[in-house]
């Protein structure tokens, strides 16, 4: 091996690469600065338990070393919502908070969302309401966003992982047994969960059989409706899909759902969206709801927000 060769996985810009990156980059962040969203450039490195929130999917993609000056385990940022959640909480301010950001992160290894283990993420988060506008505000942003890198057309769906939890909460399953579930679900694997379920006695194994199949133009959620109507949670999960459908429709906004849609980190709670191009073979965005996410830094929160890997995405012309 060359010396000059990078690790699997880890890759730089140069030359004319660099300098659309560092263009599209300028754009964004003017495009945030007058949509109200105050730009965080959060540290590299924090004590691994402020990065990881309880988030398993975090956690294995987390670099972690000992600090030799306090002993301490740190760890390098994988995902940059956990430092814009203890952001927020340090400022103990009760009024609506808008940040935005583009960092290098890292991770051991490479997931569904970002092919390479060096992305540089992209994004923007709201902190402070739980309203639906709030949620329709970010998704108008990340159209926003992909529409000045000259992406279209756009496929925009959305989910909501409260209909999952709602499931969830009812079976007496392991932490593992439902992170493997999750994956089934995520992948949208109806064989594999066929085999899951077969192995594992699950009290709504026929609702999650039924939940992997909601996929389509908005006659799914009536159809949801019925299906899930003696679960509370999840005919509010769904009823919210129904508002957020007829708000977007006012502002000429469609949009697919994927009731099964779960995301790469657990700490989503409610809405969730991605946005797709026919180019791509995966989702290019991705955000969604994750209320009350600073709670480990004593500020419990609604929140949602969005991010991409700008490297990624300014190199398609390349």
């Amino acid at each position: 091996m060359g010396a000059w060769q990078l690790p699997e996985g880890i890759d730089e810009l140069t030359n004319n690469q660099a300098l659309v990156f560092e263009s599209l980059r300028r754009q964004l962040l003017d495009l945030y600065a007058d949509k109200g969203f105050g730009l965080v450039i959060p540290p590299m490195v924090e004590h691994v338990n402020s990065l990881l929130l309880n988030s398993d999917a975090v956690d294995e993609k987390t670099f972690k070393l000992l600090d030799p000056i306090s002993g301490k385990m740190l760890g390098v940022h994988a995902d940059i919502t956990p430092q814009i959640a203890r952001i927020d909480a340090k400022r103990s301010s009760d009024l609506v908070e808008k940040y935005c950001y583009i960092n290098s992160i890292l991770k051991t290894k490479a997931d569904d969302f970002y092919a390479s283990r060096s992305p540089i993420q992209a994004g923007a988060e709201l902190y402070g309401s739980g309203e639906i506008s709030a949620d329709i505000e970010v998704i108008e942003l990340m159209l926003e966003s992909l529409k000045l890198l000259s992406i279209s057309p756009i496929v925009l769906s959305l989910g909501n992982v409260a209909i999952f939890d709602a499931l969830i909460a009812q079976e007496d399953i392991s932490i593992q047994t439902i992170i493997q579930l999750r994956a089934i679900l995520s992948h949208r694997s109806t064989p594999d969960l066929s085999v899951f379920l077969n192995n594992n006695a699950l009290k709504n194994a026929d609702l999650f059989a039924r939940l992997i199949k909601l996929e389509g133009e908005s006659d799914i959620l009536s159809k949801a409706l019925t299906i899930f109507s003696h679960l509370d949670q999840a005919k509010v999960a769904i009823e919210d899909l129904i508002t957020i459908e007829k708000q977007l429709n006012t502002k000429g906004i469609k949009a697919i759902f994927d009731l099964s849609e779960l995301q790469v980190h657990e700490y989503h709670t409610g809405i969730v969206f991605s946005a797709y191009n026919e180019n791509y073979s995966k989702a290019l965005v991705q955000g969604g709801r994750y209320n009350g996410i600073g709670k480990s830094f004593g500020k419990s929160r609604a929140a949602t927000g969005f991010s991409f890997d700008l490297k990624f995405l300014s190199q398609r012309h390349f």
